[in-house]
């Protein structure tokens, strides 16, 4: 009797562990998937284009224009006393050929999304208003990239709902270089994300020049 309510208990800790199937299996109102394949894996996102709209829309289109394919993941950002959380960050890094019109903020305190384990998150630099396409992954929650008085913050919008286990194998990676907030973050050899591709709705491709196409192929 004992080991029947242990196997329930422990049956109940993985359906409360895994992500809603509608997420992970098939569209949901309100939210658009993308697959980031990577060369350590897939990753599934679940975008929310209901309260992050014009982030969604905009990674959309990086997506739908083949932006991300052949960028990578870059850093790994790990917490002070417990390595095992914090955060990645991947893109097209500092490609301009790759980058579109700058991103306005849509702050957490205008979505009500939060930096939660497993949200998805728009980089940016010192200006509030100068993302791309280069976002993070949280592992772990990361409260102080919520917006909070004077402080901005940056733009949650969506969350994994599949391949958590390589997002945490890329934030165990071993790093070290970069400057100022990125010391010590840089992966040492960075994991390639080889496509970006949409799972949900119809592709709106922006219809610019693929410049970085016409760099010679190392």
């Amino acid at each position: 009797m004992r080991g029947i309510v242990l196997a329930a208990f422990a049956m109940l800790g993985l359906l409360a562990a895994a992500p809603p199937a509608g997420e992970q299996n098939r569209a949901t109102p309100g939210t658009v998937r993308v697959r980031i394949v990577t060369s350590e894996g897939s990753i599934v996102l679940a975008l929310d284009s209901r309260r992050a709209p014009r982030t969604t829309t905009n990674f959309m289109t990086y997506v739908d224009d083949g932006r991300l394919d052949g960028t990578r993941f870059y850093r790994a950002a790990r917490r002070t006393g417990n390595p095992q959380l914090g955060f990645v960050q991947g893109g097209i890094g500092t490609d301009a050929t790759r980058m579109l019109d700058r991103l306005p903020l849509e702050s957490t305190d205008q979505t009500g999304l939060r930096h939660l384990d497993g949200t998805v998150s728009m980089a940016r630099g010192i200006d509030p208003s100068s993302g791309n396409a280069n976002f993070s992954i949280m592992v772990g929650a990361n409260p102080g990239l919520d917006a909070r008085g004077a402080n901005r913050g940056y733009a949650a919008f969506g969350r994994v709902v599949a391949g958590m286990d390589v997002v945490k194998r890329i934030l165990a990676r071993p790093s070290g270089g970069g400057s100022g907030a990125m010391r010590g973050q840089m992966l040492l050899q960075p994991v390639r994300i080889l496509r970006a591709e949409r799972i949900d709705g119809t592709p709106h491709p922006s219809g610019r020049p693929k410049v970085w196409l016409l760099r010679p192929q190392r």
